[in-house]
C-alpha cells in the first residue's frame, strides 16, 4: 500500500511539473509576443537555426527582438549603392558592367599612389567596378548579415565587417602593392568567414538547418563574385586599370579569426573570452606589420 501511495505521489508531482513548464512556456511566448516590437517570432525562430547552435538557441529565442534594428549593414549597402549610382550616371561612363575612368579618379578608392590619404584604406568598401560586382556584395552582405546583426546587433557585427575592410586593403597594400581596389568584398568576406567557421565546428547542429541547396547558392554567389575578381585583376584589357582581389583572401581569415571568435560568443561576454585578445592580439600584429611595410619597404614608394 506504501509503495502504491509512494508511486501515485510521484505520478501527481511530475504531472504537476509537466502543467507549470507548459504553462510557463505559454507565459514566456505570451510575453515575448507582447513585448518584442516585430513581433515576428517565426522569423526569430528560423533566424536562430540559421545562425546559432542549438545550445544557444533558447538563450536567443528567450531575449529576441529588433531593438537595436540591423541599421548597420542596412546604411552601409544604402551608402554603396548610392555612390556606384553616382559614378555610374552622374559621371560619364560607356557602360555600366565595368566602371574604370569615373571610379580610378575617386578620392574613396584605394589608390597606391596617395597611400598617404588614410581614409583611403577604408573608404574603397563604397566604390564598387560594376553592376556585377555591387550586386554580388550586396546580396551576400544583405542575405547572411542581416540575421547576424538580428542575433549579435550591431557594434559585434560592425567590427567584424571593419576588421575584414582593414584586412583587405592592407594585404592589398604588401601583395598587390601597385594595383588599386575597390569594392567592399573585405567586409562581406569578413562576414562569411566568420559565419562558416561558426558553422563548421558545430557541423552536425547547423548544417541540417542551413540546407545543402541554400548552401550551394551562396558557393555559387562567392565563386561568381571571386571569379569576376579575377577577370578584373587578370584580363582586363590594355586600356584599362587591373583592380586587386587580396581583400577577398585577408577579409576571410580576418572573418575566420575574429569574426570566429565575436559570432561564436552569442551568449557569452566577448571581452572575457580569451579566444577574443588572442584573435585582436594577432589582427594588429599584422596591421603593425602592414604600416611599416608601407612606409619603409613598399615598392609604390
Amino acid at each position: 500500500m506504501a509503495a502504491a501511495q509512494d508511486l501515485e505521489m510521484k505520478d501527481v508531482t511530475v504531472g504537476r511539473d509537466v502543467e507549470e513548464e507548459l504553462e510557463e512556456e505559454k507565459k514566456m511566448r505570451e510575453d515575448g509576443e507582447g513585448n518584442d516590437p516585430c513581433k515576428y517570432k517565426k522569423v526569430h525562430k528560423i533566424v536562430s537555426k540559421w545562425m546559432l547552435p542549438e545550445n544557444a538557441r533558447r538563450t536567443y529565442l528567450e531575449r529576441a527582438n529588433c531593438l537595436p534594428p540591423p541599421v548597420f549593414l542596412i546604411s552601409v549597402s544604402l551608402a554603396e549603392l548610392a555612390v556606384f549610382i553616382y559614378y555610374a550616371v552622374w559621371k560619364p561612363q560607356t557602360q555600366w558592367i565595368t566602371l574604370d575612368a569615373g571610379i580610378l579618379e575617386s578620392p574613396l578608392i584605394y589608390n597606391p599612389k596617395k597611400r598617404e590619404e588614410a581614409w583611403r584604406f577604408i573608404s574603397y568598401m563604397l566604390v564598387h567596378a560594376g553592376v556585377q560586382h555591387i550586386v554580388g556584395n550586396l546580396i551576400m552582405q544583405l542575405i547572411l548579415g542581416i540575421p547576424l546583426e538580428m542575433v549579435h546587433k550591431g557594434l559585434r557585427v560592425g567590427l567584424v565587417y571593419l576588421a575584414g575592410v582593414i584586412a583587405g586593403s592592407l594585404a592589398s597594400s604588401i601583395f598587390d602593392p601597385l594595383k588599386y581596389l575597390v569594392g567592399a568584398s573585405g567586409g562581406v568576406y569578413a562576414l562569411m568567414g566568420g559565419y562558416f567557421m561558426n558553422v563548421l565546428v558545430n557541423f552536425r547542429e547547423m548544417i541540417p538547418a542551413f540546407g545543402i541547396v541554400r548552401l550551394l547558392i551562396i558557393i555559387f554567389i562567392i565563386a561568381s563574385d571571386v571569379g569576376f575578381a579575377l577577370y578584373r585583376r587578370f584580363f582586363v584589357s590594355a586600356n584599362e586599370s587591373p583592380v586587386s582581389f587580396a581583400a577577398h583572401i585577408a577579409g576571410g581569415f580576418a572573418g575566420m579569426s575574429i569574426g570566429y571568435t565575436v559570432f561564436s560568443c552569442f551568449d557569452k561576454t566577448l571581452l572575457k573570452d580569451p579566444r577574443f585578445w588572442i584573435a585582436i592580439a594577432a589582427y594588429l600584429a599584422c596591421v603593425l606589420f602592414a604600416v611599416f611595410f608601407n612606409i619603409f619597404l613598399s615598392p609604390a614608394n
